[in-house]
């Protein structure tokens, strides 16, 4: 494997949703955390994990199991937000790595609920905007969804979208198309939030 300051993390997460307004007192919170790490000199994704997040302030619902195929039992059995914040940190170098997520989301849901929740943001101050990354090499006048993102690079779409690891299985791939263009940039940094709280 080639120098860890090649290695990317990507992360896709789900979230808690609804089709329409949130119930009273509910809040969207992270259920999946997908992360593919992508060994850029290697050209190639060498690991996927997937970490379940136990919901505090929201349920699952009927709306967020058909998107994602996750229910209430199974994210139950997942672990708390701070404990799902300080694995990436400590298993997956959250905070050394450079990381990218398919658009801003995933990055302003871990700000939000870390700040809300008190938990040490677990990662550093250099993100990639894959989608914005992928737009600008291929020329494009609008930035895509991932799935549209696939077929123009003629990727094939592995396992199920809107699924945390499989999304970030697959936005890897989008990273590698990037980077053999040439059109992977430097990570630029941003004003990630500092320590919060005890947690973590």
């Amino acid at each position: 494997m080639s120098d860890d300051a090649q290695l990317l993390n990507v992360v896709d997460v789900e979230a808690t949703c609804w089709d329409e307004q949130p119930p009273p007192g509910a809040v969207s919170e992270i259920i999946e955390i997908g992360l593919t790490v992508v060994d850029l000199a290697a050209g190639r994704r060498v690991a996927k994990h997937r970490i379940l997040v136990r919901p505090a302030r929201s349920t699952v619902s009927a709306f967020c199991t058909q998107l994602t195929g996750l229910t209430q039992a199974e994210v139950m059995r997942g672990v708390e937000f701070a404990e799902a914040c300080r694995l990436l940190a400590a298993e997956h170098l959250g905070g050394q790595r450079v990381w990218a997520s398919w658009g801003d989301y995933d990055r302003h849901q871990f700000t939000r609920q870390c700040q809300a929740t008190r938990v040490r943001y677990p990662f550093g101050h250099r993100h990639v905007n894959a989608k914005a990354a992928f737009t600008e090499t291929y020329g494009l006048r609008k930035r895509p969804g991932m799935a549209r993102a696939l077929q123009l690079a003629a990727l094939p779409l592995e396992g199920r979208h809107h699924r945390g690891e499989d999304d970030a299985w697959n936005i890897g791939a989008l990273v590698l198309d990037v980077a053999a263009r040439g059109g992977w940039p430097d990570a630029p940094p941003f004003a990630a939030p500092g320590p919060v709280g005890g947690a973590g």
